[in-house]
């Protein structure tokens, strides 16, 4: 008798592969399994289990006015998958019907799902190292079932016929109900798994295709971008074809349909429209839910996701099949995925474009620095020297010429080190002629810095403020010094001067961004454009005392690589 209960029940746990089977297609399956459940969640998995428990009672075997059932199957799952609360919950459903079925076991059953459920829920709860294993949850459905037998033991009257009953149910109960909830766990586990693997490969060939269209995304939504990125696309995923529109007309189309969807033209399908003006993504499993204006298009069903640049939809991505019906939840997330990855980089590409704009902007104000006083003094010292020192004059003009023609650069691009020295040499040339011996000037520099890529006007500014806001205010002038020595992976480079100094208070302010005419407006912008270019970490450093002078230190990163240079490998000039 023992072992045809154990058959039946076995043959009835069908029942539960269909459940496990349907819960492992909920999208609620990685909430529940990362332990992330919303209350609703909670709800819906006591109610549902509970229902569970409520069908294996109503597929019980009867057995002496009482059943040999599934019911802790739906009642422990219900608490390894949900906790204590919703074990207790789907217990106490399970046990309500079960009691109100009547018999002599009625009471000792309803009990004994109730606490089953929570001793689910208590192994779900200390067991933290992720969804709960096969071998836990037959060893949490031995436990529970045989927590069942005692119960029925104690509570159930007359005892003989409790233990009669015993006899005959419980061996095959506990076997085979524990096996279920293990079965059932499997099944869960399994297909969370296999979604997880397939998700893996949607991220994968999504960023796979992202890393190919980067450099073309990288200068923004056109044509060409446009082209290459769908054809990417085309060559990479099993489609009928790929168009990528922006906000106006089609961009790019590859594949079929290209003999009417041209490039340039207006749009022809509805369901592109209809992404562009609600920015949601639009599914059409059908020819007329496309709404192609050609009549004889082959493109049967489509995927139609919105680009977005800071949240306003600037075009869409879409993915064609020639059959209706065959955009899978698989191509949706993957087209979702892309968008998401194209959006990203549509929005640097953006970002890049203003920094290139703010460095011109920024180079353009470094330019503007050049004050006319500078020129207008500049000249009168030239005209002062033509009569008395007439080749003097000739090479202040040369100076002059070269100073103007470095000024009036248009490249932002990196220069060598040794080329911003020479602008700063030729600056100091012509200012050591005005001011003859009341500015001293001694530069020193290791050979090995000299290759260094640096921005241009990025020392100029710094030692004419020194000269301007340090040095002039002085009745006797003073002196600077510039060295740059080369570190292991940086060069450094300091201007220090010897004059009034500045006061701690406009210390605080002077890098910020715009502050002030003098001091402010030339070393905010170098500073600015260190830390665009560099990082904060590369942001000016000034130490200045009133009365003392000041010191700004500026940081290069060396590409070059690192050279031991010797003391008296330095070069110097001074005035």
């Amino acid at each position: 008798m023992s072992w045809s209960i154990t058959l039946i029940l076995a043959y009835r746990l069908s029942m539960v592969a269909t459940a496990a089977f349907i819960l492992s297609r909920t999208p609620a399956l990685g909430r529940i399994l990362s332990r992330q459940l919303t209350p609703r969640d909670k709800l819906l998995l006591t109610i549902a289990l509970g229902g569970m428990g409520i069908i294996g009672t109503y597929a019980a075997i009867p057995i002496n006015d009482a059943l040999a059932n599934s019911r802790v199957v739906g009642v422990m799952v219900a608490g390894l998958l949900g906790g204590p609360v919703v074990g207790a919950g789907a217990g106490l459903i399970a046990g309500i019907h079960r009691y109100l079925l009547g018999g002599f076991t009625a009471f000792s059953c309803a009990l004994a799902a109730v606490l089953e459920g929570i001793l689910g829920g208590l192994v779900q709860h200390y067991y933290r190292r992720g969804p709960i294993p096969w071998f836990i949850a037959l060893v949490a459905g031995l436990a529970g079932e045989t927590l069942q037998i005692v119960i029925i033991l104690l509570t159930a009257h007359p005892f003989s016929e409790a233990w009669a009953l015993v006899k005959i149910i419980g061996l095959p109960m506990i076997i085979v109900n524990s096996i279920g909830v293990a079965i059932f766990m499997v099944i869960v586990k399994t297909a969370a798994e296999q979604r997880e693997r397939i998700a893996a490969c949607q991220a994968q060939q999504a960023l796979r295709i992202a890393t190919q269209t980067l450099s073309f995304l990288r200068h923004g939504l056109n044509r060409e971008s446009a082209e290459q990125t769908a054809r990417i696309i085309y060559n990479s995923v099993k489609l009928a074809a790929v168009a990528i529109t922006n906000d106006r007309e089609i961009l790019a189309h590859v594949g079929m349909g290209s003999d009417h969807h041209h490039p340039g033209n207006p749009f022809l399908t509805s369901a592109t429209l209809k992404a562009l003006f609600t920015g949601e993504v639009q599914v059409a499993q059908k020819r007329d839910e496309i709404g192609c204006q050609e009549k004889n298009c082959r493109l049967a069903s489509a995927v139609v996701v919105p680009l977005k640049r800071r949240e306003v939809t600037i075009g869409t991505l879409k993915l064609y099949h020639d059959r209706e019906n065959s955009i899978t939840p698989v191509e949706l997330e993957l087209a979702r995925g892309l968008a998401h990855l194209f959006s990203t980089q549509l929005e640097l590409a953006e970002v890049e474009s203003e920094a290139r704009l703010r460095a011109q902007a920024e180079l353009k104000a470094l330019q503007a620095q050049v004050h006319p006083h500078f020129l207008f003094n500049a000249l009168n010292t030239i005209v002062s020297l033509v009569r008395s020192k007439p080749e003097k004059a000739r090479e202040l003009l040369i100076k002059l010429a070269s100073f103007l023609r470095y000024s009036l650069r248009k490249d932002d691009a990196p220069i060598p080190l040794a080329e911003e020295l020479a602008h700063v040499d030729t600056y100091l040339a012509i200012e050591r002629t005005r001011y003859g011996d009341k500015l001293k000037v001694a530069l020193m520099a290791d050979p090995a810095a000299l290759n260094c890529p640096v921005p241009a006007f990025t020392l100029q500014p710094v030692v004419e403020n020194a000269i301007k806001h340090g040095l002039q205010p002085k009745r006797e002038g003073g002196s600077i010094k510039i060295l740059a020595r080369s570190y292991p992976g940086e060069v450094i480079v300091t201007i220090e001067d010897n004059g009034v100094g500045i006061s701690p208070e406009e210390l605080d302010k002077i890098l910020l961004p715009g502050y002030g005419r003098g001091h402010g407006l030339g070393l905010s912008i170098v500073n600015e454009r260190l830390k665009a270019l560099y990082g904060p970490e590369y942001a000016l450093k000034i130490i200045s005392i009133p009365g003392q002078g000041t010191k700004v230190t500026l940081r290069f990163p060396q590409e070059n690589s690192y050279q031991e240079v010797k003391g008296d490998a330095l070069y110097s000039c001074c005035g």
